[in-house]
């Protein structure tokens, strides 16, 4: 996203004491050169579904909340952090969905920031009394921002003490400060979603309108590429808890697909859950190498689900990044018992259990 050749920059706080991690610190910022272009991405994409796809809102019969927190390879300064809190609403007069995020993005221990407002809207049309199909559409105010003074330019460098001198303070850069560091714009994104009892497919496009986030026009463009999303699983029930068609038992086969401009990434797996407890394990791919192994471990009770995944990076940054660590809640109204009481008698398709 920051439209500024990042390879000549570093972050604040260099270790003077071993020019190692000098080194180390300005690979990490090479490798984030190519990853500002790219939405920020979480693990537990069923636990942000209107992000995941604008055709999941409201698919639930009520109200539902989430909120979510990533910390991406603290080892590298808290490279990234991404939260977000957000609220979909079935509306059934209407057979729809409104919806409302909000994301917060961190890069580089807050020197690139993103703020983005989404609203999306989902129809619901039964094709049949066992499977359903979703269009959806959204829209976003984003704001991006780079905080200029936390900047450590290579002129600023000193091989022996680093960026600052013996007193600690910051060497002088000749890099000029832009008249403006940050930019506003919108982006629009659609999706589809088929789903029935036991399987989904779901498909979805974001910033349709390529905006230009031009920040800092060094490199000449500042598009912002569109983001292709391909999900699809199913849900292999297990068990029974009121009756044979309602199951908390359950294995749910998965894949997740996602390319943005160059950068590709693929997850396959699977989320389990039995009774109260649920986890999962995913083996993320970007193509270009092997990324991830997913791990994720959490409890859901009434209306309240939790959970915490962790990513064990197996990349040529293994042991430097900390892995990644992943915190969500997920409020789904349309659990509670006294939901279910009022509404014992009404037949709705709803969404797979694993995004409730």
């Amino acid at each position: 996203m920051m439209k500024i050749d990042l390879k000549r920059h570093v972050y604040d706080n260099f270790d003077r004491a071993v020019l190692q991690k000098a080194f180390l610190l300005l690979f990490a910022v090479q490798l984030a050169s190519q990853v500002f272009a790219q939405d920020p991405m979480l693990s537990q994409f069923f636990a942000a579904p209107t992000r995941l796809n604008p055709a999941l809102t409201g698919a639930t019969a009520s109200a539902r909340i989430h909120l979510n927190y990533r910390n991406q390879w603290p080892g590298f300064n808290n490279a990234y952090q991404t939260y977000i809190v957000g609220y979909d609403q079935y509306i059934d007069r209407v057979s729809s969905g409104v919806g409302l995020y909000i994301l917060g993005d961190a890069a580089g221990d807050g020197i690139y920031k993103t703020i983005q407002i989404n609203g999306s809207y989902a129809y619901n049309l039964n094709l049949s009394d066992e499977m359903g199909l979703r269009l959806g559409l959204s829209a976003s105010y984003i704001n991006a921002s780079v905080d200029w003074d936390k900047l450590v330019f290579f002129d600023q460098l000193d091989p022996v003490n680093g960026p600052t001198d013996p007193n600690g303070i910051p060497y002088q850069t000749f890099e000029q400060r832009p008249d403006q560091t940050s930019v506003s714009y919108a982006s629009f994104g659609t999706g589809l979603l088929f789903f029935s009892e036991y399987v989904y497919l779901g498909a979805a496009l974001q910033h349709l309108n390529a905006p230009t986030e031009s920040l800092l026009e060094i490199n000449g463009f500042a598009d912002v590429p569109t983001r292709l999303t391909i999900h699809a699983g199913s849900e292999i029930k297990l068990g029974n808890r009121y009756n044979k068609n309602e199951s908390t038992t359950f294995i749910s086969p998965n894949l997740l697909f996602v390319k943005q401009a160059e950068f590709q990434q693929a997850n396959v797996g699977a989320y389990v859950q039995g009774g109260a407890f649920f986890g999962g394990m995913w083996f993320r791919h970007t193509f270009g190498n092997a990324d991830a192994v997913i791990a994720l471990a959490g409890f859901r009770k009434g209306i309240f689900k939790i959970g915490y995944s962790y990513d064990h990076t197996v990349s040529g940054l293994a042991g430097n990044t900390s892995g990644s660590h992943e915190l969500s809640l997920v409020l789904t109204f349309a659990d509670s018992e006294s939901f279910q009481r009022r509404n014992r008698q009404r037949k709705q398709l709803s969404c797979p259990s694993s995004f409730r």
